[in-house]
């Protein structure tokens, strides 16, 4: 029996799929490579099934929908579905499923790590080894502890929860705001507390992890006003979407002294041009959205994008439908 066709993102190119998960993929399906499929339309588009965005190097409008007839599902990689027009998709009939709770371990490490290598200056560390700068440890090197600081975590959801977790281990003094508060068992739990406002939290906290879904109401949450309520001393840790902080704003809070640091998993766009202000400040680190990015959540994700895929084939609902 022929497999049916899924459109995706050509292996290993910047922003695709990784060639090591080809084999997940192609066990059930014939894959067709974005480039490939746009270089001769009228050998594919009646034959495409599933559609597997990985990133958001595909863009799913209405001219692609229109041009794929027997389209019955768009597979997103990972939770985030902002860049998805859902209420479009399912108009042409197509479903849409995401990747949910896989990703959350992989991006609270992320955070983490970002927090940690701010504080450290663990790249500028680095760095110093490299051009043999190392011999004394300059002023410029000292760093600021983690253990016994206050982290306040925006969005308290599946990841903000294993952020929180690890930085009990820390043992740091948490805050949290949310749009619901937990109950006061699960606070209890990792020892963290609730704060009504944003405003509250920003200015009692050392350091600031942002863990937002982005929409409307989250577009640029944290700007100039929110920057200018934290500390001095305080680093912002973005690990959402981009889009959630204002970067205009930041550029000018990181050279005008307003927080100490910023470090960030996530940018608009992605990568950044090369003359960005951002990438000249010397307080901020920079990573390529690597949130998800390990062998194992990436493995288990595909996994999961193959299984949605099939059901819907099938006849049936994806398990991980995500509706407008």
């Amino acid at each position: 029996m022929e497999k049916p066709w899924v459109l995706a993102t050509t292996f290993g190119r910047r922003g695709g799929i990784n060639h090591c998960f080809a084999p997940l993929i192609e066990k059930h399906f014939t894959v067709i490579p974005y480039d490939k499929f746009v270089a001769r339309k009228e050998d594919y588009t009646d034959r495409i099934q599933a559609l597997f965005v990985w990133g958001v190097t595909i863009k799913v409008d209405h001219n692609l929908l229109q041009s794929l007839p027997n389209l019955k599902i768009v597979v997103n990689g990972g939770v985030g579905v902002d860049h998805l027009d859902i209420p479009l998709i399912n108009s042409f009939g197509v479903k849409v499923s995401n990747t949910p709770h896989v990703v959350d371990n992989a991006t609270a490490d992320i955070g983490m790590g970002l927090m940690l290598a701010s504080a450290r200056n663990i790249v500028k560390g680095h760095n110093c080894c490299k051009i043999g700068e190392s011999e004394d440890l300059s002023e410029a090197l000292l760093g600021t502890d983690v253990s016994g600081a206050t982290l306040g975590i925006i969005g308290m959801g599946r990841i903000g929860y294993k952020v929180a977790k690890r930085a009990q281990g820390f043992e740091m003094k948490i805050l949290y705001y949310n749009r619901n508060r937990r109950p006061e068992s699960e606070e209890k739990v990792v020892g963290a507390t609730y704060c009504k406002s944003m405003e509250e939290l920003l200015q009692r906290s050392d350091f600031v992890m942002v863990v937002v879904n982005l929409s409307p109401q989250t577009h640029k949450l944290i700007g100039a006003k929110e920057l200018a309520m934290m500390k001095p001393s305080a680093t912002v840790i973005n690990i959402s979407r981009g889009l959630v902080v204002d970067q205009d704003a930041l550029v000018d809070a990181l050279q005008n002294k307003v927080i100490r640091a910023a470090a960030l998993d996530v940018t608009y766009p992605e990568p950044l041009p090369r003359d960005h202000p951002l990438l000249s400040c010397p307080n901020v680190i920079i990573l390529p959205h690597l949130g998800t990015h390990t062998l194992e959540t990436s493995k288990v994700m595909m996994e999961r994008m193959v299984t949605n895929a099939l059901a819907v084939l099938a006849g049936g609902r994806p398990p991980d439908e995500v509706k407008a």
